[in-house]
């Protein structure tokens, strides 16, 4: 029981975290979408650099990829505390049917590698080169999100 109880706090944490990145985010759209904004157009990476071709300098574009980006976390969120709520319910039940309650959770944490390990890491920190501006550069805290929902993620779906 104690296994099972630590994965539901697990759980717990991720599902917390992302509603209120959601929240924020809804909240206060501004700040993340000017963050969006310098980072599709790469005006803070390196002088002269030469994929510049690359950037996005369009406001439709910029609002188009962070509306996915919360209606995804959204999802994600609502994934997370499915599974929350049903591994609660099934907490007691037998092996078959906790490792069963657990699909809501690997959906929701496999979404949060997909965001945070593809869309910030490798479209954002690679493709428009985030990692090259000293002020706009969250790969460190989608580094985190993604280290955090993979564990998780090995975690909950290790069978009992």
């Amino acid at each position: 029981m104690a296994l099972r109880i630590s994965k539901i706090a697990v759980l717990f944490v991720i599902a917390a975290n992302i509603t209120v990145v959601v929240w924020n985010n809804l909240v206060d759209y501004n700040s993340n979408y000017v963050f969006i904004s310098h980072v599709m157009s790469m005006d803070t990476t390196f002088p002269d650099n030469a994929l510049m071709s690359r950037s996005v300098t369009s406001s439709f574009w910029w609002n188009f990829c962070y509306i996915l980006v919360i209606i995804t976390e959204i999802i994600m969120a609502i994934l997370c505390w499915i599974g929350f709520v049903k591994l609660i319910k099934n907490r007691k039940q037998n092996f078959d049917v906790f490792n069963d309650s657990k699909k809501f959770a690997i959906y929701g944490l496999t979404l949060g590698l997909i965001l945070f390990g593809f869309v910030f890491i490798t479209i954002a920190g690679e493709w428009f080169l985030m990692w090259q501006s000293k002020q706009w550069n969250a790969v460190e805290p989608s580094l985190k999100m993604f280290i955090m929902s993979g564990v998780a993620l090995i975690f909950i779906s290790s069978k009992d």
